[in-house]
């Protein structure tokens, strides 16, 4: 494993382990980027999932990690290159989000699109 490697895993590890800390660079990041994603809506939805306490635990952990790999200030591809910036995010969350993704109810959703609504 790479330097670059060991210091994502280390973040993420940190995040996940610290739910508040991740919640609140959630926000801040999603504040600052959300009209750049064209997956804003999964990722809430993911995000809403992740913190609901009837998801079970295995599934909170996966799309926490993914959330985490979001948040973090650094990873493989930077998120100020236009374009390509969040290809790497929108990867992890699609895969997180894919094998989870029966765990992701409407009402998550409806979450997602309600805060989006609300402009975050």
């Amino acid at each position: 494993m790479t330097r670059s490697a060991q210091s994502i895993e280390f973040e993420t590890n940190a995040l996940v382990s610290n739910p508040e800390r991740l919640r609140e660079s959630f926000w801040k990041k999603l504040k600052r980027v959300a009209g750049q994603l064209p997956f804003a809506e999964e990722l809430l939805a993911a995000y809403y999932c992740a913190f609901d306490r009837e998801t079970p635990r295995h599934v909170q952990m996966a799309l926490l990690g993914a959330i985490a790999y979001f948040v973090l200030p650094f990873d493989f591809m930077p998120d100020m290159l236009p374009v390509l910036g969040f290809t790497d995010d929108a990867a992890v969350i699609a895969t997180a989000i894919k094998m989870v993704s029966h765990h992701i109810t409407p009402d998550h959703r409806q979450a997602a699109r309600a805060a989006l609504g609300r402009k975050i």
